[in-house]
């Protein structure tokens, strides 16, 4: 197996051609333009917050895997690359054009990206700036973006969709279907239906106003996040 095919198997690890019928060059790992640029966005990446070291090129080596007769021109390219964090974002547009047809792909490089900057125990604000001009570069959707800072880097107790149990990118209706369920769960009418004291009402009435709060918050930023898209 040729290095550039090993160093795009992870990203491609759920194409194929059926799933991919728009890609320029055949799969990814036929394509040494796609591994060029993946190996160029992880080394910048490294750059991003003004420090780079031995921990995000051993975290890229890991996600996306040169074989050890590649190894030495993988380092040799990634040194270079990484110099400066500057000319990312040509990097992310090759990579957008060639392959708008299969955004699963794109996805997977992301979430490569981002297995990268939290290597070193934290994604810095520098690191998520560049991760995030990278998704819009990718044009993945800000609620894709969502669930890929969440899976990497944890979302807030009080994020709408962590209140509800549902991935940031879920459709709307599996949205509305969750609140739905969760707040017949939690409606006060079933605690009083129970015969349960007052103070068990006020926790259902709390808990019911918190799930309506979320799915409110939820359905107000895909509108927001829909007319910025039609803008």
């Amino acid at each position: 197996m040729t290095f550039w095919r090993n160093i795009a198997r992870l990203a491609a690890n759920r194409v194929d051609e059926a799933e991919c019928p728009d890609c320029p060059a055949g799969l990814p790992g036929e394509d040494p333009a796609f591994s060029t640029a993946v190996t160029a966005l992880g080394a910048k990446l490294a750059k991003a917050d003004g420090r780079a070291d031995g921990a995000e090129y051993d975290a890229f080596a890991t996600v996306f895997q040169p074989d050890e007769g590649s190894e030495r021109n993988v380092r040799r390219l990634y040194e270079l690359a990484r110099q400066t964090s500057l000319g990312f974002e040509s990097y992310a547009r090759r990579l957008a054009k060639r392959y708008r047809g299969c955004p699963q792909l794109l996805e997977d490089v992301l979430d490569g990206l981002f297995h990268i900057a939290g290597s070193d125990g934290a994604v810095t604000t520098d690191e998520l700036d560049y991760l995030e001009r990278v998704s819009d570069l990718f044009g993945l959707s800000r609620l894709t973006l969502r669930r890929l800072k969440a899976t990497h880097i944890g979302a807030g107790a009080n994020d709408p969709y962590v209140i509800l149990g549902v991935l940031p990118d879920a459709s709307d209706e599996d949205l509305r279907a969750e609140w739905k369920k969760q707040l017949s769960s939690a409606h006060p009418d079933r605690a009083r239906a129970r015969g349960l004291p007052e103070e068990f009402i006020a926790v259902a009435e709390a808990k019911a106003a918190s799930i309506n709060a979320a799915f409110d918050a939820a359905m107000a930023e895909r509108r927001e996040l829909r007319m910025a898209g039609a803008a």
